[in-house]
């Protein structure tokens, strides 16, 4: 039996555009396309093939970038609308291009032997790919679950302000929201004094 999220989970697709798109960080988090979209997509977990997830120095999101017989876990949202599809290449920004690629839907069954077993189907879905490939700030491996507990709440809150300042007759770029943002809330150095 295949898992479900709750029916209230999701709102419907949009009328106009029936566009699917990868998600593989800061995107994976309901809040965080909540805020950006108003509405959380029906979405269902999904693998990148021969990409790998990178953290980037001095950025609390990860980049990815094609790497032979690479993984990278995500999500698919569906039913994204050609003008939401719009706000997203607006939030990546210049750091990102997006790109097709094709993704396998990962469903877990449950067998008589009470054991899960991955089954993939493949679709066409949109991704946000690093722009450099060549960045020398790009290393190790970004991790979802460490991201959602150090720095979801500041990143939300970010994001929030990016959409606020999308209204305004000269917005921010989403690049120049989050160094505006983290600047503001720098924490200093541990065994350093903030002087009065």
């Amino acid at each position: 039996m295949a898992a479900t999220p709750p029916a209230t989970a999701a709102a419907p697709p949009p009328a106009g555009g029936a566009h699917s798109v990868f998600v593989y960080g800061s995107l994976m988090a309901d809040e965080v396309v909540s805020a950006i979209l108003k509405r959380i997509p029906v979405s269902s977990p999904a693998l990148l093939a021969n990409h790998h997830r990178f953290n980037v120095k001095d950025r609390i999101y990860p980049a990815i970038l094609p790497v032979e017989s690479k993984k990278v876990a995500g999500k698919v949202i569906m039913g994204i609308s050609d003008a939401e599809l719009i706000v997203l290449d607006a939030f990546e920004d210049f750091e990102y291009v997006r790109r097709r690629v094709q993704i396998s839907l990962t469903m877990m069954l449950l067998k008589e032997s009470l054991a899960l077993q991955d089954t993939s189907e493949t679709m066409h879905a949109d991704t946000y790919v690093w722009s450099d490939a060549e960045d020398p700030d790009l290393y190790g491996e970004w991790d979802f679950e460490e991201w959602k507990r150090v720095h979801m709440k500041d990143f939300l809150t970010m994001t929030l302000g990016f959409m606020d300042g999308l209204e305004r007759p000269e917005p921010k770029t989403r690049v120049e929201t989050y160094q505006s943002f983290m600047h503001e809330h720098e924490q200093p150095e541990s065994g350093t004094q903030v002087k009065s």
